[in-house]
């Protein structure tokens, strides 16, 4: 991907550019520890991402945001748009653990979780397995046009559309139940709505993963932008150590590097090829590394080969690596008031969410006023409120609920036999309130129903006005 640099000034023979012309960028293939972590990163994100949309939960799919129903399945939980409350709380509980990894160390969002970074470890495997490694892709990519280059690019671009396709399909699959989804599309039912973001999704996938890649990360993300505001002096980050490392000068193994006056760096640039954002880390903390640590890997094997010590590029922090900390020192100021103060309150929000989750009402229930008839004088002379009553069961099976009043002498309640709600479904109950006429005096009354669950202890309360004419 190449950017054509615009001239904006002009000052003699020399022209000044507004924009610095990118390169592509072939990252190198790397073994180590990082490299190990993120690709069991990349396995964890996607059996979760590709496997729950298919997994059942008594009878139907485990996680499922059923928009047209209103109804959010997550597990054994049934939510409806009344419990957004939950949602802010997950939204507000993400938010801090961001904030608590990033104080802590630095990235590791980006360099390890992200769906940007994941998907684009992803289609460079692909990329590495059709194309060769990095030497190869370099070389394919300078070769004039043949047929085994057009095949290579041809495969790989099918690949990566279908792996895109899929990824998109499955994003789809957590709004409408992925069983009826797949057989829509084979019969080539689905609506509008349903295909749209399927290849929009799908789409978005193959764009950034496949041809965008770093330049999301540098330039489109705005984490990478305010992420300077939750680091610190203390902060863990990926660090070159330019005190043992400089001055920098390819040599052959052997020689003590004190005795040629050199660091332990041989400018191998091996640190830079296999960087997805193409850094150079010796420059110092930049914006654009996302923290994966892939250069710790590349020159940890390049010290084991010159037999130098492992660590000169190495997750420390800007205070340790001046001072020389241990590592025992190290933790010890990592874990500073502010990261204290972040984990308490993440962890007094966690213990209120779950608190809330286990006390909270498995039904939940709606009055709406009767809107065509607010009063009338009903058989036997008994004056009549009309109410509608939803009654939404949040639980994996069928409940009986019996509904009764109080708040005014001589209240009646009709039907007042059990109403069956089926398992996480939802119900109109037209409720009638009755009082003997002259009973009450003219106005508005509050009054209240009770709506108790038959063979438990759950009960919900919701107020009422009810209305006698003049």
């Amino acid at each position: 991907m190449t950017r054509k640099i615009i001239p904006i000034v002009s000052a003699g023979s020399e022209e000044i550019g507004l924009y610095e012309a990118s390169r592509k960028i072939y990252p190198r293939t790397v073994r180590g520890m990082f490299a190990r972590w993120r690709w069991a990163m990349v396995f964890l994100t996607q059996l979760l991402f590709y496997g729950l949309p298919w997994v059942e939960w008594g009878g139907r799919q485990m996680v499922l945001f059923d928009l047209a129903a209103r109804r959010f399945y997550i597990f054994g939980l049934v939510l409806y748009p009344q419990d957004l409350i939950y949602l802010s709380g997950l939204l507000v509980v993400s938010a801090l653990s961001l904030f608590l990894f990033t104080a802590v160390a630095g990235r590791l969002w980006c360099g390890y979780a992200c769906p940007q970074t994941v998907y684009t470890e992803i289609f460079m495997w692909v990329e590495h397995k059709i194309e060769g490694n990095r030497t190869a892709r370099i070389r394919l990519d300078k070769e004039s046009m043949s047929v085994e280059k057009l095949v290579k690019k041809w495969f790989k671009h099918i690949v990566w559309i279908g792996i895109a396709m899929w990824t998109g399909f499955t994003f789809v699959g957590y709004f409408t139940p992925v069983r009826e989804l797949g057989l829509a599309f084979l019969q080539t039912q689905t609506g509008s709505w349903e295909m749209f973001w399927v290849f929009f999704y799908g789409f978005a996938t193959y764009g950034n993963a496949g041809f965008m890649r770093e330049q999301v990360c540098k330039y489109m993300c705005p984490y990478a932008r305010f992420q300077s505001a939750m680091f610190d002096r203390d902060t863990l980050i990926v660090t070159y150590d330019p005190q043992r490392g400089e001055p920098h000068a390819p040599r052959r193994k052997g020689p003590d590097p004190r005795s040629l006056g050199l660091g332990d760096c041989i400018d191998c640039g091996l640190c830079v090829e296999v960087c997805p954002t193409g850094i150079d880390i010796r420059k110092g903390l930049q914006y654009e590394c996302i923290g994966c640590g892939l250069c710790v890997d590349a020159c940890d094997t390049v010290m084991q080969k010159m037999a130098y010590p492992p660590g000169l590029i190495r997750y420390d922090t800007q205070n340790g690596m001046e001072a020389g900390w241990s590592r025992r020192q190290l933790l010890h100021r990592v874990l500073r008031p502010r990261v204290l103060v972040y984990t308490a309150v993440l962890t007094l929000l966690v213990a209120g969410l779950l608190a809330s989750l286990v006390a909270r009402t498995p039904f939940k229930v709606d009055v709406v006023r009767d809107r065509a008839s607010l009063a009338r004088i009903a058989e036997g002379g008994r004056l009549e409120n009309v109410y509608r009553l939803q009654i939404m069961n949040a639980t994996e099976k069928p409940q009986h609920y019996r509904i009764t009043a109080d708040g005014l002498e001589g209240l009646s309640v009709s039907p007042d036999e059990p109403v069956v709600v089926d398992a996480a479904q939802s119900r109109w109950v037209a409720v009638r309130l009755q009082v003997p006429y002259g009973a009450v005096s003219a106005g508005s009354h509050t009054v209240h129903f009770a709506i108790r669950e038959e063979g438990g202890g759950a009960q919900v309360s919701e107020k009422a006005a009810f209305l006698v004419p003049r």
